[in-house]
């Protein structure tokens, strides 16, 4: 028990956890170590303890990359004040971000972070007593459950590094007769630190089921696709821009005068990445992941169907798409968050909680029904695309035919529609499931109005769209609010990894290798445009864009590979990191998050322009801060660049 108890005090020592206070009395009573791992029994909830760290990824609180994301904006009124936790990432926008007491510190697991160096801990613990374990368990379980921890371990530390940059890698818990100097540990060089979780992912994958066969009790648990797709995310991070030589931290050392990031660009980085994606994507279509397709209506018309594909693939729980997903966590907080309401009622009953809508950005980011940018495609009147005309018949399954609605909601790409909600669209679900209607009002879809004092717009300076549109990528289409105070809420887990993430990734990975786009290149690219109902990328550019030569170049694929990740994983949690490691972050953020005007009554007042708010970011915003109370108590850590 003594050894048990001085772990976790040099620890806290180290990472200063939660608590400042780290001389904790311990109760007698307590299990040691060596009794959480006296049987298989034991031993398996110290396995599903190293699970339970696993950040909130569709939690707006939980995670900066939903509401700290340029995607997203949200109200602050009232009620809410700006002052619950759900706000942090919004904070993060308005550059309250600080080094004092960080937003989302998962170094510490403190302001909405979890404590990822606890887990760490925990994964190392189950590491060093697992061979302990009686007969009851089998050689082969131990070595699955050996590995699982393994690509925990791996997780944890990429969060961090992903977050922090170079950071302490923990390969093994301190031993109780550590000195002060052992304890006081300094943050590794970034590459040392991708190699060796790397190389944790390398020892994981052999003895890692390919498929979960159990699906009953064991949804969720790591496979072979999951650690390979974790491997190219991690690898397609550190060969991108932000870590891969990067000029702004060419004087960053530790106290030592060691360097934390190597300043030499590296295209073998990008190699490497490429062969991993494959790798990945081999093996998760060989365990039957495949590119997600609605079948759960087929009474509609196979329109609807590609929408809802484009549409349900993130709120289907375990469909064929998603190699990983948070099995404990549900989506109910980021769908009770972006569902607007349905009926004048729900105002005053809040059936629902809306508070964040998407940013105007995010809709002018969509491609044009020729897949093209809006102001690249020939035939998109992008000068006027606020102006105002009747949704003509051939929309009528996205947008009610006649009704006045802005130029921008119209000629559209499909995932276009199945991502956002705007003033005319058609809503499939919450009750109805007819595409077309015909008859009474309930065998009529939705129709969404977000003008003020409409069901969806502004009734009360709560719950409604500040920008005037709405998310339905992340609303289950069988979840069903009334007017009255009842709802119920299908629940969903949150994608982390799913394939068309995986294509995209290996695109971006093999273009960069390449001193052209070669022909695979264009292929993954187009398997997740097909999948949309949109022609290969080199057809649309010469028939639409007024740039056709584009996608013959490399600059030009890049582009074009990013914004179809914009697009595809928009509102997923994925823009936020990737516009970090791109080094585009400056480029969006420093531009105004703009709407269109709630309190306008007619399709002309609600269809102008207006500024939300104008975010700041700089250099130092691509990483976070340590806090500082961590640099007093291990003064051998060094504070990342530019920060205070």
């Amino acid at each position: 028990m003594k050894k048990f108890k001085l772990i976790s005090i040099a620890y806290l020592f180290i990472f200063s956890f939660a608590c400042e206070d780290y001389l904790d009395v311990v109760p007698d009573n307590v299990p040691t170590i060596d009794h959480a791992f006296l049987d298989r029994t034991s031993a398996e909830r110290y396995l599903a303890t190293c699970y339970t760290y696993f950040p909130e990824l569709s939690a707006p609180s939980g995670d900066p990359a939903i509401l700290g994301s340029d995607e997203w904006w949200a109200i602050e009124d009232q009620y809410y004040n700006g002052q619950n936790q759900s706000y942090a990432g919004l904070k993060i926008k308005k550059g309250e971000l600080n080094s004092n007491d960080p937003l989302f510190n998962f170094w510490d697991g403190l302001n909405g972070g979890r404590a990822c160096y606890r887990a760490i801990r925990d994964c190392n613990v189950f590491l060093e007593n697992i061979h302990k374990v009686g007969n009851d368990l089998s050689e082969e379980e131990s070595r699955r459950w050996v590995a699982e921890v393994k690509t925990l371990k791996a997780y944890y530390h990429y969060y961090l590094m992903r977050m922090y940059g170079p950071v302490p890698i923990v390969k093994e818990n301190l031993p109780i007769s550590a000195g002060i100097e052992e304890v006081r540990v300094y943050r590794d060089p970034f590459d040392e630190g991708i190699d060796y979780i790397v190389g944790l992912l390398n020892e994981a994958v052999p003895d890692l089921p390919l498929q979960i066969l159990n699906i009953s009790s064991e949804l969720g648990r790591i496979t072979q696709p999951i650690a390979l797709a974790l491997k190219a995310e991690i690898l397609v991070m550190a060969a991108s821009p932000l870590f891969n030589g990067n000029p702004d931290y060419k004087s960053f050392t530790d106290n030592r005068g060691i360097p934390l990031f190597s300043q030499e660009y590296s295209r073998e980085k990008w190699e490497k990445a490429a062969v991993a994606c494959k790798n990945a994507i081999d093996t998760s279509l060989l365990a039957g992941h495949d590119l997600y397709e609605f079948t759960k209506q087929t009474n509609v018309s196979d329109s609807t169907k590609l929408l809802m594909s484009l549409r349900h693939v993130v709120t289907d729980r375990w469909n064929k798409e998603i190699i990983w997903t948070e099995a404990k966590l549900s989506m109910n907080a980021y769908q009770r968050a972006t569902t607007p309401m349905f009926f004048i009622e729900q105002h005053q009953w809040m059936p629902t909680d809306p508070y964040m809508c998407p940013t105007l950005r995010m809709a002018e980011l969509f491609y044009t029904k020729n897949g093209v940018p809006i102001d690249e495609d020939k035939q998109f009147d992008y000068a006027n695309r606020f102006s105002t005309e009747p949704a003509p018949l051939d929309h009528k399954y996205y947008i009610q035919p006649g009704y006045q609605t802005a130029k921008l909601n119209i000629g559209r790409e499909t995932r276009y529609y199945a991502t956002f909600a705007f003033d005319g669209a058609t809503w499939f679900g919450n009750g109805r499931f007819k595409d077309v209607g015909d008859g009474a009002a309930n065998d009529q879809p939705w129709i969404i109005k977000t003008k003020k004092g409409e069901p969806q717009g502004k009734v009360s300076n709560l719950r409604y769209s500040l920008s005037g549109f709405w998310v339905r990528k992340t609303s289950h289409f069988e979840s069903v609010s009334t007017s009255s105070s009842s709802n119920v809420i299908v629940r969903s887990t949150f994608p982390i990894i799913r394939l068309a993430d995986l294509y995209l990734l290996y695109a971006e990975a093999l273009n960069e290798s390449l001193e052209t786009p070669s022909q695979e290149v264009f292929q993954y690219v187009d398997l997740v445009r097909e999948r949309a109902g949109l022609e290969g990328v080199v057809g649309s550019w010469q028939a639409s864009s007024r740039y056709p030569s584009k996608p013959s170049t490399k600059e030009g694929m890049r582009e074009i590979i990013q914004k179809e990740r914009m697009i595809e994983l928009a509102f997923e949690g994925k823009r936020f990191w990737d516009i970090r490691r791109w080094k585009t972050a400056h480029l969006w953020l420093n531009q105004p998050i703009r709407g269109l005007n709630p309190d306008g009554r007619t399709p002309e007042e609600f269809n102008t322009i207006r500024v939300l708010y104008t975010p700041e970011f700089s250099t130092k915003d691509y990483l976070f801060p340590i806090r500082q109370y961590n640099l007093r108590v291990n003064t051998n850590l060094v504070q990342n660049p530019y920060w205070k």
